[in-house]
């Protein structure tokens, strides 16, 4: 088996084991499995970390989008503004609440949400955008903030790739109306289970986001809404407190890890692109995610054979998806051309430099055999 992999998170977990054992042993002497002390200790944590007013906890991101679409008040028939480029999550919860997701197509430098198509698809029914800040960087959150505004739209962040990444200084979940992640295991701030939040500033928001999250509940047995029941249980809620703590070193050292993928990689100008960064904006790197105009496929394979893992995120755009194709028989020709080069290199925590340098030198081989 190879030693290197895409995602490590038994090195993450070695790291921190004393104080991760601790905790779960914590709960366990407590027993309060379900919304015990460590979920309202975490979600004070992660608000005060991301400088939110509110974070309500839940089972998993899935879960959070969907939230915050019924929070909003979004009905059957509603349409709701995506990229076509994007985790198949972002658009599910839209179709399974009987709303319609008008796709639109992406930057081809950011892989963000890109507004120029977006205009001309707004009518009466359009009610919200999911921007989602895909593999680590923010998307250009002026522009599409500005655009809601005009539009009168709701504005729903999906930061499940992107915890920590800033917009001007201001962090993902702070610059809409409510912002979602994940703590799916491999993201940057990840439990052991599933796990996710739901991040708002609106005073009125949080309280119904909490009850929907609660079986619709305003108080116990009484169900003043329709409601799920989406909690983060207690385990991993610990979990996640101690791991929050160290949030801002595994963000530096993804950081660390894509400038030096960056600099191996800079003289194959022409073979790949390297990530683009936006000026304004942090990226934390979930993914580094290069471009390969040719031969991606066999690229992958290659890398496969020397023991480096890859992945593909995402073969095929949502609107080309069997699922998704009832929803429109538009073109989306950059999401369907970053689908055919995109390729995610081994990206985590403890990356070494070594590893990265061989991975780089296997590219560098694949190119000049």
């Amino acid at each position: 088996m190879s030693r290197i992999q895409m995602v490590d998170l038994k090195s993450q977990y070695h790291e921190i084991k004393p104080e991760i054992d601790q905790a779960i042993q914590n709960v366990i002497d407590s027993t309060a499995f379900i919304n015990g002390q460590a979920v309202r200790e975490f979600a004070s944590n992660l608000a005060a970390w991301n400088k939110t007013k509110y974070v309500v906890p839940c089972a998993n991101g899935t879960d959070g989008l969907q939230i915050a679409m019924m929070a909003l008040n979004l009905s059957p028939g509603d349409e709701v503004i995506v990229p076509a480029f994007t985790y198949i999550a972002t658009v599910e919860v839209i179709a399974l609440l009987g709303l319609k997701p008008v796709f639109v197509d992406v930057d081809p430098r950011t892989f963000n949400i890109n507004l120029s198509g977006a205009e001309k698809k707004i009518n009466i029914k359009t009610k919200a955008i999911v921007p989602v800040h895909l593999y680590g960087q923010c998307a250009e959150m002026d522009a599409l903030l500005a655009f809601a505004k005009k539009h009168k739209l709701f504005v729903i962040e999906d930061l499940a790739q992107a915890i920590g990444s800033e917009y001007k200084g201001s962090r993902t979940g702070n610059m809409g109306d409510i912002g979602v992640t994940s703590f799916f295991p491999s993201k940057n701030l990840g439990c052991f289970g599933d796990g996710g939040a739901i991040f708002t500033n609106d005073d009125e928001l949080a309280g119904k986001i909490q009850m929907i999250a609660n079986h619709g509940q305003s108080k116990k047995y009484y169900h003043d809404t329709i409601g799920l029941n989406s909690r983060l249980d207690t385990l991993q809620a610990s979990i996640l407190n101690e791991k929050l703590k160290h949030l801002d070193g595994y963000i530096e050292n993804r950081r660390n890890a894509a400038k030096q993928y960056d600099e191996l990689l800079e003289n194959l100008t022409g073979k790949l692109e390297i990530p683009y960064r936006s000026a304004d904006i942090t990226h934390v790197f979930h993914q580094y995610t290069i471009k390969v105009a040719l031969e991606r496929d066999q690229l992958k394979s290659f890398l496969s054979k020397k023991g480096i893992p890859s992945m593909i995120y995402y073969p095929l755009p949502i609107p080309k998806q069997k699922a998704y194709q009832k929803y429109t028989s538009d073109s989306f020709p950059v999401s369907e051309q970053l689908a055919n080069q995109v390729l995610s290199l081994p990206m985590h925590t403890h990356l070494i430099s070594s590893d990265i340098a061989f991975i780089c030198d296997t590219i560098k081989s694949f190119f000049h055999e």
